[in-house]
């Protein structure tokens, strides 16, 4: 019983995570800050302490996007052979 109760606990975690996660690190941010590198790139003096800082923004986001997010190595397609195009998606948590 505590397993699972400890498995429940985990799992309302994790999908907190998740959820806060699609909302805080999401794509626009990276294409935001990447336009943020090219503007300072394309200055006539760039800051490079506000590239470097946009960069590990990125850096950091991405890492936690893949860590707790999956990506297209962990979607499976799941349906029979006869009719592909009624294949349901199953998303794998690892």
């Amino acid at each position: 019983m505590a397993a699972t109760k400890a498995a429940q606990n985990k799992k309302v975690r994790q999908d907190s995570l998740r959820e806060w996660l699609s909302k805080k690190c999401t794509a626009q941010h990276l294409v935001d800050n990447l336009e943020k590198i090219e503007e300072q790139a394309a200055s006539d003096e760039p800051n490079m302490n506000k590239v470097n800082a946009y960069k590990v923004a990125n850096e950091q986001r991405l890492k936690i996007l893949n860590k707790y997010l999956p990506d297209l190595s962990n979607v499976t397609l799941e349906g029979d052979g006869d009719n592909p195009l009624n294949a349901s998606i199953k998303v794998v948590y690892e």
